[in-house]
């Protein structure tokens, strides 16, 4: 289990690494936007090419970012349903979900996929809008993230059993504090400074 567990630890690093790394896509979004509304303000003119780059940036900081998201606990759970039950049991539908559902989603859009992405490579397969990009590369950012989901998947998987047997912490437990529960908190510590 200890191998399993340092297989697990590499797979975090990875997918810590490809959502951090992919987080600046967003600013290259923002900034193709705007200098995309700029000339187009400016000089009466656009390009498709441009507003495509947009998509195919979002697409890559959904796929690409997902495992990360699995990593943060970021993903939509039923914890409306399960709260209720020990947390023990909770790992065990955590690991029922991920078994049942998670690893054949991966499978079969990664088998579905690949086929189309070949057949656009070797085509050559370009956008039908004018000026538009080639569209091999963003087809191939869907295996790609749903890869990395899978490896991801792969690591909470074995992090959940390592917790059951007792050799590692609670893997449910999120990593990284997001905006919005930063904001909650300090709200919180507003009103019961307020109340002393």
């Amino acid at each position: 289990m200890k191998g399993l567990l340092s297989l697990s630890a590499a797979i975090d690093k990875l997918s810590y690494w490809v959502g951090r790394s992919v987080m600046w896509l967003v600013l290259v979004m923002v900034l193709i936007s705007a200098g995309n509304a700029i000339i187009r303000k400016l000089f009466n003119t656009s390009s498709n090419a441009y507003l495509e780059a947009q998509w195919y940036l979002f697409a890559a900081v959904f796929l690409l970012g997902a495992s990360y998201t699995m990593l943060q606990q970021g993903h939509v759970k039923i914890d409306v349903v399960i709260s209720r039950f020990s947390r023990p049991t909770q790992v065990k539908i955590e690991i029922f979900g991920i078994v049942m559902f998670l690893f054949p989603l991966v499978y079969f859009v990664i088998v579905e996929m690949f086929p189309i992405l070949v057949q656009a490579y070797k085509s050559g397969e370009m956008s039908e809008n004018a000026g538009g990009l080639i569209r091999w590369p963003v087809y191939a950012l869907v295996p790609i993230g749903f890869f990395l989901l899978g490896l991801q998947g792969l690591s909470e998987l074995i992090k959940r059993i390592g917790f059951l047997k007792g050799l590692c912490p609670d893997p449910g437990e999120v990593k990284e504090t997001n905006a919005e529960q930063a904001l909650a908190e300090h709200i919180q510590q507003q009103i019961i400074q307020g109340q002393k």
